[in-house]
């Protein structure tokens, strides 16, 4: 019978432990992504990155130019596809 308690005793004492830090584990995990969203709230959609304002260009040079600094944009994840076509489409028409 001292065998079988002291299994029991060793089992309650694991399965503790692993609750004790499933739970901190969890409550670090929630604390670093209130962080990052801001306490808890939904994250804010950033306005989009407009690229720099240069003076309004004729030739097909600098727009290409303006075409090749918004591919770095998108590629440096700082616009997404969307901002990008949207980007691309004003240049185009302009």
């Amino acid at each position: 019978m001292p065998g079988l308690i002291r299994g029991v005793a060793r089992t309650a004492v694991v399965a503790g432990t692993a609750t004790a830090v499933s739970n901190r584990v969890s409550r670090r995990q929630q604390g670093r992504w209130a962080a990052q969203q801001g306490y808890g709230t939904a994250p804010q959609p950033q306005a989009p990155a407009e690229p720099p304002a240069e003076p309004p260009a004729t030739d097909m040079t600098s727009k290409i130019e303006q075409l090749k600094q918004l591919g770095d944009l998108k590629a440096q994840g700082v616009l997404t596809e969307s901002e990008f076509e949207e980007q691309k489409r004003r240049l185009l028409a302009s």
